[in-house]
């Protein structure tokens, strides 16, 4: 699966500070990996309607098991209300028993930023 291009649900102001959320999850086998592929298209579309979304991207790389997330929000409180709404709430918890390895980020930005770049943010994974 190739790299989802930046999306961007909601326009977000200029010069306004935002939240910004970087996931990275390695499953423990590959058919984990498959179970995660296969609910991202529910989740994308979940994050394309998201009150307080100003983009999102994905990274996946499936063979290797390992698939991260970039997400930037209006809020804490935006982004807090769309990780415990269904769909992304119900199919998170369903999948943690699939996951090795997962590592969570969060850092503020400003909205003229906006769309981050991918190796500015791998840099920030240890």
């Amino acid at each position: 699966m190739p790299t989802l291009p930046w999306t961007t649900p909601n326009i977000p102001p200029t010069r306004a500070e935002a939240t910004v959320f970087a996931s990275r999850f390695e499953t423990r086998t590959l058919w984990g990996a498959l179970k995660f592929f296969l609910r991202t298209p529910t989740i994308w579309r979940q994050v394309g309607r998201a009150p307080g979304a100003y983009g999102a991207t994905l990274k996946a790389k499936p063979f290797r098991r390992t698939f991260w997330t970039l997400s930037v929000w209006e809020s804490p409180r935006a982004l807090k209300d769309f990780a415990a709404s269904a769909p992304h709430g119900p199919i998170a918890a369903s999948l943690r028993g699939q996951m090795k390895d997962a590592e969570f980020l969060t850092w503020k930005t400003t909205t003229d930023e906006l769309p981050l770049d991918w190796k500015d943010v791998m840099r920030r994974f240890v």
